[in-house]
This record gives structure tokens, C-alpha cells and sequence, in this order.
């Protein structure tokens, strides 16, 4: 499907699918994505091979009240609809970081692709370890995880290669089917094996077997809160560090209308709830399953592999089948989503607004393709290394949350509250208190530890009990205004700083604004400082266009 629909291209007529280039039309599918196909695309964004393994992870971890990542990333969806969908492509940008380059400037504005580029590989990663897993199970020990997802690597990054967003939208239609279809199906059979505790229980006596060692540890269900702190930083984190992603607003930027674009919003937030519940209830499943008796051994390490597990072990072999090849599917469709979004990002703001501006088409084409497979192989190193699919997830958010959000905001809503020194200084500073802040699932322990902070026993690292990322994007907002309006106030005085006194906008000495419709004409100017676009008539101020 991706080698055949890859080769569609746009239909004559489309007038603003003509204006883009060759490259753009490979990244925004000519900006022809409708209802029918978008709903399935854009719900796709997060519904993968990684959110469904990671959902019964983290419901046999810890239980479903500590699964979040389900409903925050559905509840991100609606928001990123009523807020941002309906102006990023009303001003018709082609990537996430064009309006951040647009305000700051090409090469400032560059520095954010860090965060964007990490978020995206980190989740490429949690993808490529499901899919892993998925193969591990499927070929039943012949090939060990780390070979499975070497396998699996090599063959996305392949057919990636052929298609552009047209492939990956029309592939994404087929996946979702097959992952409601194949689920669905299988999960009847789950519930009703001789050896599944019937009906399900929800507080059991989960075997687990830790350096051979019978451990009889009791699981809840819906398990408990334990660091209330921590679980709402976790939620607050997972809602608004699920919005500025690459991979959802290139759906965004290529529906037909910025309407269009913002009702797949809404219906890709039910969607994605809707497809948390199969994987959620299979976590049930795994906790109320005699895994001794199917002669399986369970540690808190092979948590990961418990829906491929399930599907193989509980059903019979054509559901077993069907269901495997579901998970497969939603896998290799969500990886090649993720690894397009990422390199479109460097192609069009790093390479060609800052190393080459002069590129042509076909040489943005071939850095494309290059990227491409340079990202994949950066995914593969850091699903084989990290442990935890639930945890690049949370990763993932953490980045783009801390770093990326808070300017997203600005740019969008509040672009007179914000210059190239309240940037710089905001981001930095931010990015400096969360490396000091330590990491769980990277196993580092804290320098800088906040309130509640609880020390690591037994080699592990310690947690921080503090809602210290939202602290920390918080504080990122307050560096990033206070220090605008500083500068701002040196510079009404005559006071200039170099090397960044060219920051002012020229929002602030032009006072109209053009109408709705030529804000669907607006082209990007990318060399410009301010926050605005310029159609061929009249100057467009971002904070002037409704959400």
C-alpha cells in the first residue's frame, strides 16, 4: 500500500496544492487530505504499535489509573483542535517550526528543532521496540529482541523512502481498521481461556519471577495514586506536551481547510480513546492469567511484550494471527508517520533555511531521503538500548513539553510578549533545570532536587515527588516574558544589546490586519523577524487570526 499510494499525486485544479514544491507536495500530500481519509491519518498520529503495547504495560505496572497516556494524548488531540489546527493552517505553513522561524528568525528559530527532533526520534524508538517485541513473539525465540527490531528498522526505513504523506495517510486507513478488526476479535477469546481467571478479578496474586525467584506480588487493577505530586505532573505534562508534534500538525497543514483540519482534531481525540480500550483490558487479562501453566516465565521486564503474548498464547492460531499482524501493521504505518515528520523538520528549517537556501528541489529530495534513513537508524540504537516502551512515551512529552510548548503558545498567542532574548534565555535556562532535574527511565539520579524529593535505594535512581516539569515550563514562560519586557524597556530608553537588537516586530508599527481570505493566500517569509505573513497586498499578523 505505502509503494502504491506513494506514486499518487494531486489533482489538477487544486490551486494551492500547485503552488508547493515538489518536496512540499511529498510532506503535506499536496494539502488534499479530506474527512475520510484524515480521520483515520490523524487519529494514527498517536495510535500505534507503541501506544498499544505501552497502554497494558503501564496498566500491569502500575494499573489503569497510572495508564495516562491514553486519555491525555486523546484529550491533547481535542485541544490542539479547538486552539491551534484552525490558525497554523490558516497561515498555510508547511512545517511545525515555520512560524518559530518566521518570529525568531531562520537560525534561531532552528535551535527548536532540537526538542521537536528529539520527542520525534524518542517516539520512532517506542515504536520500532513494540514492533520488536511484536516479531519476538511472532517468531517464537528464532530471533532474539534486539534482532527483531533490527529487522524491523531496516524494512520501515525502506519503504519510507517511496512514499511521502500520501502513502503514510492512505496506509494509516488500513491500519486502524486492522487494529480495531484484529483486537476486537481476539479479545473474547482472551477473556474466556481456561487459563484466565473468570470473570476478571480486580485484585489478584500476580506470579512473578524475578533471578528465579518465586515472588507472589498482589496486583490492583486499577492500582493506586501513590505520589499524587508526581501522577499530576505526569497528566499535565502528557496533555500539553502531546500537542506540538511534527507528525500531528503535518496532517493539520494538509488537510483542504483549516475547518477540515480541526474537526479530524476532535474526531482523532475520540478515536484515539476509543483505542486505548482493547490493549487496556489485555493488561487485565495478563495480571488474571496463569502464566505458569502456559509455561511462560514473567518478569518486570518482559511487561512489554504482554499484548503480542496474549494474542499468541490466548487465542487460537488464525486469531492469534489476525491480531499479531494488526499490532504489525499499526507499527510499521506509525513509524514511517513519525520518521517523514522528523526529516521534513530538518530538510525545510535546517537545511534548506540555514545550511543550503539556495537547494534545489531534487536536492532537498536526496537530503530528505538521507535523513530518512539517518533517523531510523538513530530510533533502532535507542529502542534497542532503553527497556521500557512507556517510558520513551513519557520521554517523548517530557521534551517537547518543557522546551517546545511554552513558545508555541507565545508565537501563536502572545507574540508581542516575546522576543529573540526572552527565547534564548527561557529555553536555555529551562533546558538547564530539567537535565539537573534527573530521569527515571534514563537512570540518572538529580542535581537539582525539589520539595518531596525521595532518595533511590538498592542502585536505583531517586524520584522526584514535585511537579517539577510543570514548574519548569511554567518558569520557561515567566524567563521568556519577564526578559522581553526588559529589553523592551532598555530599548524604548535607547539602551541597545547586541548581537540579537534586530528582534523588534513589525507587528507593532503596522496596525491592520488583512481579511480571513487572504489569510489562506499567505506564503511564509521565512527571513523575517516578526510575526507575520505577507500576502501579496497586505501584512498578516499571526496573533490577529482567529484560533
Amino acid at each position: 500500500m505505502d509503494l502504491m499510494n506513494g506514486k499518487k499525486k494531486k489533482g489538477p485544479g487544486d490551486e494551492e496544492a500547485a503552488e508547493l514544491s515538489n518536496t512540499d507536495d511529498l510532506m503535506l500530500a499536496g494539502r488534499n487530505i479530506n474527512y475520510a481519509v484524515g480521520i483515520f491519518t490523524m487519529t494514527a498520529t498517536w495510535v500505534g504499535g507503541g501506544y498499544i503495547n505501552g497502554a497494558a504495560e503501564a496498566v500491569i505496572s502500575g494499573g489503569i489509573l497510572n495508564c495516562q497516556a491514553p486519555f491525555c494524548f486523546a484529550t491533547s488531540l481535542c485541544i490542539g483542535g479547538l486552539f491551534f489546527a484552525k490558525k497554523m493552517r490558516s497561515l498555510n505553513f508547511v512545517t511545525m517550526l515555520d512560524p518559530f522561524q518566521v518570529k525568531y528568525g531562520r537560525k534561531l528559530g532552528s535551535l527548536l528543532y532540537i526538542p521537536a527532533f528529539s520527542g520525534e526520534i524518542l517516539w520512532s524508538a517506542a515504536i520500532l521496540a513494540a514492533l520488536g517485541t511484536s516479531l519476538q513473539v511472532i517468531c517464537e525465540g528464532i530471533i532474539g529482541e534486539r534482532e527483531s527490531i533490527i529487522v524491523s528498522a531496516m524494512f520501515v526505513m525502506v519503504y519510507t523512502l517511496f512514499g511521502g504523506l500520501y502513502s503514510v495517510a492512505f496506509t494509516d486507513v488500513f491500519q486502524l481498521v486492522s487494529i480495531f478488526v484484529g483486537l476486537l476479535m481476539a479479545l473474547p477469546f482472551m477473556i474466556n481461556n481456561e487459563h484466565v481467571t473468570s470473570p476478571l478479578k480486580e485484585s489478584v496474586n500476580f506470579t512473578i519471577y524475578e533471578n528465579n525467584t518465586r515472588n507472589f506480588t498482589d496486583k490492583t487493577v486499577f492500582g493506586e495514586i501513590e505520589s499524587p505530586g508526581q501522577w499530576t505532573d505526569h497528566l499535565i505534562m502528557m496533555i500539553c506536551g502531546g500537542i506540538p508534534w511534527q507528525a500531528y500538525f503535518q496532517r493539520v497543514l494538509s488537510s483542504k481547510t483549516p475547518k477540515v483540519a480541526r474537526v479530524l482534531s476532535y474526531c482523532a481525540g475520540i478515536g484515539c480513546f476509543l483505542a486505548a480500550i482493547p490493549p487496556v483490558v489485555m493488561g487485565v487479562v495478563y495480571i488474571n492469567t496463569d502464566w505458569a501453566a502456559l509455561g511462560e516465565t514473567i518478569t518486570k521486564g518482559g511487561f512489554k511484550l504482554a499484548v503480542p503474548l496474549c494474542l499468541s498464547k490466548l487465542c487460537p492460531p488464525v486469531v492469534s494471527f489476525i491480531g499479531l499482524g494488526a499490532v504489525s501493521a499499526a507499527v510499521m504505518s506509525s513509524t514511517d508517520s513519525s520518521v517523514l515528520g522528523v526529516s521534513s523538520m530538518f530538510t525545510r528549517n535546517v537545511f534548506q533555511k540555514v545550511i543550503y537556501p539556495g537547494a534545489s528541489d531534487r536536492t532537498l529530495i536526496w537530503v530528505l531521503r538521507i535523513t530518512i534513513v539517518a533517523n531510523t537508524l538513530i530510533a533502532m540504537v535507542i529502542a534497542i538500548t532503553v527497556q521500557s516502551v512507556y517510558g520513551l512515551y513519557v520521554i517523548c512529552s517530557d521534551l517537547v513539553y518543557v522546551l517546545l510548548f511554552p513558545h508555541l503558545v507565545l508565537v501563536l498567542y502572545g507574540s508581542r510578549f516575546v522576543n529573540r532574548y526572552g527565547m534564548v534565555s527561557g529555553f536555555s535556562i529551562a533546558f538547564l533545570l530539567r537535565v539537573l532535574s534527573g530521569d527515571e527511565v534514563l537512570k540518572y539520579d538529580a542535581i537539582l532536587r525539589f520539595p518531596w524529593y525521595q532518595e533511590g535505594t538498592l542502585g536505583k535512581v531517586g524520584k522526584q515527588h514535585f511537579p517539577f516539569r510543570l514548574t519548569i515550563m511554567l518558569l520557561h514562560f515567566a524567563i521568556a516574558v519577564g526578559v522581553t519586557l526588559l529589553t523592551d524597556f532598555l530599548h524604548s530608553q535607547g539602551v541597545t544589546v547586541d548581537p540579537l537588537d534586530n528582534y523588534r516586530l513589525s507587528s507593532r508599527t503596522s496596525s491592520s490586519s488583512s481579511s480571513d481570505d487572504s489569510v489562506h493566500k499567505a506564503k511564509v517569509i521565512a527571513n523575517s523577524a516578526a510575526v507575520s505573513y505577507q500576502p501579496e497586498s497586505s501584512q498578516v499578523v499571526i496573533d490577529n487570526v482567529k484560533p
